[in-house]
C-alpha cells in the first residue's frame, strides 16, 4: 500500500466510521439481536461515554477467545480514542500479554494460534469495514464459509477499492520515444505471442497492477510493492475474462485482488479466489512470464518493444525510485505477518519457484546466489530445470529434462554438455537441431513474504 498512508489517515477514516454509525446499527439488525459481535459495533459506533462503558463491561464479563480479534480491530481502528486505549487494556488483562498499542505485537499473537472467530465474524468485518468504503462490505459478508485463507488474517491496507488505480489498457509507445527511461532503469519485461512490453518500475509501483490484451491474450499484471512480487497471469478462465483490481486488503502482507463481476477475493500469488462466490469453482488463471531487468537489457533483446507512457492520465511522480523509497531504503515492514524467518533479511530478493504439478514442493533461491552461479541446474519432483541468470541478474527459468548446461554468455546463448548450443528466447531454449525446451514461469519476490505464504518452501542461498 502507499507510503503515504500513515496513522493520519487512520484518524480520518475513525471520523467516517463515526459519521456513519447509524447506517451500521440499521444493518446489524440483519444478526441476531442477542449476538456477541453487537457488542463490538457498538462501541465503535456510539458517541456515548456512558453506553461504551457499559458494552466493554458487559464485553469483560462475557469474553472469550473469539473476541480477541474483533477487541484488536476495534483497538487498531481506535487507537487514537479512549475506546481504543480501554480496549488494548482489556486485550492485555485477558490475555497476559503487555503489548500495549503495539498492533504488529498483538496481529502476531493473534495469528500464532489457532484461529478462533465468531461465526458471525464475517458479518462483523463487513460492517466495521464498509464505512471505509461501501464496497468492501461485499468482500465479507456471507462470505465466512467456503474461505481459503484466515479472514482474522486479512487487514486493511490503508486504501479504498482501486485506491492505487491500476493501469487499464495503457498507453504504449515505441522504444526510441521512451526518453524518460535511462538504460539501468528497472522494468518488468513481458513478451506474450511475440509482443513485447516493458513496464518500467518507476511507473508500476504507483499502480501494482495493469491489466491489457497482449499479444491478443487478456493479460492481469500484478506487483505487490510491499512484498517484491511481479506476476504476470492470463485473465480468461474457461471463457470467462476476469476484470481484475486492487481490493485495498491484504494476507500476510500481500495485496489481494478482487473481481469486478463479484467481488471476490483473490490471492495475488496463485492467481485465485479466496474468499467470496468463486471459491470451490476450479478457478485459477495461468501464469505467463514476467522478467525483471533493466531497460537497456530489455530494450536490447527486443528493440521493437513497446513501453508504458509516462502519460498514464494520473497525476503521479514517475521519478525513478521515488514511489516506496522509504519502504524499500531498509528492511523494516510496513505490515506484518504472522512471523519471520531469518535465513535471510526480510526484503532479500528470491526467485520464486513453485510448480502447478508440485504445489506442495515451493523452492526460494537466493538471487544473489543466482548472481554467483549464472547456470543453475536442480529438480522439482520429475520436473529438471535450468535458471540462467544474465548480467542485470535477471532470472529465466527453462524446462531441461535430459540436459545439463556448463556455460552461458549471460545473454542468449548457453552449451550443453553434449556441446550442443542453445538460444535463449522469453518463451523457449532451442538447439541448432530444433529441439526445443519450454519456460517455466516464476517471479521474484521478497524473502519474508515468499516464506509467509510457503512457510515450508525449500530455501538455495
Amino acid at each position: 500500500m502507499l507510503q503515504s498512508i500513515n496513522k493520519v489517515s487512520l484518524i480520518l477514516f475513525i471520523g467516517v466510521l463515526a459519521s456513519l454509525s447509524s447506517m451500521v446499527s440499521l444493518q446489524a439488525q440483519e444478526v441476531a439481536p442477542n449476538s456477541e459481535i453487537h457488542y463490538f459495533l457498538d462501541i465503535v459506533t456510539t458517541s456515548s461515554r456512558a453506553a461504551q462503558e457499559k458494552v466493554l463491561k458487559t464485553i469483560e464479563k462475557n469474553w472469550k477467545p473469539e473476541f480477541e480479534i474483533m477487541a484488536l480491530e476495534v483497538m487498531y481502528f481506535g487507537y487514537s480514542t479512549d475506546v481504543g486505549l480501554k480496549m488494548a487494556l482489556l486485550l492485555q488483562k485477558k490475555t497476559g500479554q503487555n503489548f500495549g498499542l503495539d498492533f504488529n505485537k498483538w496481529y502476531e499473537y493473534v495469528w500464532n494460534k489457532e484461529q478462533k472467530i465468531l461465526p458471525e465474524y464475517a458479518y462483523f468485518k463487513s460492517q466495521l469495514h464498509k464505512s471505509l468504503d461501501a464496497k468492501f462490505e461485499n468482500y465479507f459478508q456471507g462470505r465466512q464459509e467456503g474461505s481459503l485463507i484466515r479472514l482474522d488474517e486479512i487487514r486493511w491496507g490503508g486504501v479504498q477499492q482501486d485506491g492505487i488505480p491500476p493501469l487499464r489498457n495503457p498507453p504504449m509507445i515505441p522504444a526510441n520515444r521512451a526518453r524518460y527511461l535511462e538504460d539501468d532503469h528497472i522494468v518488468f519485461g513481458i513478451e506474450v505471442n511475440g509482443d513485447a512490453r516493458a513496464y518500467p518500475k518507476r511507473i508500476l509501483a504507483w499502480h501494482e497492477m495493469f491489466v491489457d490484451e497482449v499479444g491478443g491474450i487478456p493479460v492481469t499484471g500484478v506487483y505487490c510493492t510491499l512484498c517484491g512480487t511481479v506476476i504476470l497471469y492470463k485473465s480468461e478462465v474457461n471463457g470467462t475474462v476476469h476484470q481484475m483490481g486492487t481490493s485495498g486488503f491484504l494476507y500476510r502482507s500481500n495485496k489481494l485482488m478482487y473481481d469486478q463481476a463479484t467481488q471476490s477475493l483473490w490471492s495475488t500469488l496463485e492467481g485465485k479466489p479466496v474468499v467470496g462466490p468463486l471459491v470451490g469453482k476450479g478457478i485459477q488463471m495461468k501464469y505467463l512470464s514476467v522478467v525483471t531487468t533493466t531497460w537497456g537489457e530489455w530494450k536490447k533483446r527486443h528493440p521493437e518493444t513497446q513501453v508504458l507512457s509516462v502519460n498514464t492520465g494520473y497525476q503521479r511522480d514517475y521519478g525513478e525510485g521515488v514511489a516506496y523509497q522509504a519502504y524499500f531504503a531498509d528492511d523494516n515492514l510496513m505490515f506484518n505477518v504472522p512471523s519471520v524467518d531469518g535465513k535471510l533479511k526480510n526484503k532479500q530478493s528470491i526467485l520464486a519457484i513453485r510448480l502447478p504439478e508440485y504445489p506442495e514442493q515451493p523452492l526460494a533461491i537466493s538471487v544473489k546466489y543466482l548472481k554467483k552461479n549464472p547456470v543453475y541446474q536442480s529438480t522439482i519432483g520429475d520436473t529438471r530445470f535450468v535458471v540462467f541468470t544474465d548480467k542485470t541478474g535477471a532470472n529465466r527459468v527453462y524446462d531441461a529434462t535430459n540436459l545439463n548446461f556448463k556455460k552461458y554468455d549471460q545473454h542468449s546463448t548457453a552449451t550443453d554438455l553434449r556441446g550442443d548450443t542453445w538460444t535463449i528466447y522469453e518463451d523457449r531454449i532451442e538447439n541448432s537441431s530444433g529441439e526445443v525446451r519450454p519456460r517455466i514461469h516464476t517471479f521474484n519476490a521478497f524473502w519474508f513474504g515468499w516464506q509467509a505464504a510457503y512457510p515450508d518452501t525449500k530455501l538455495v542461498k
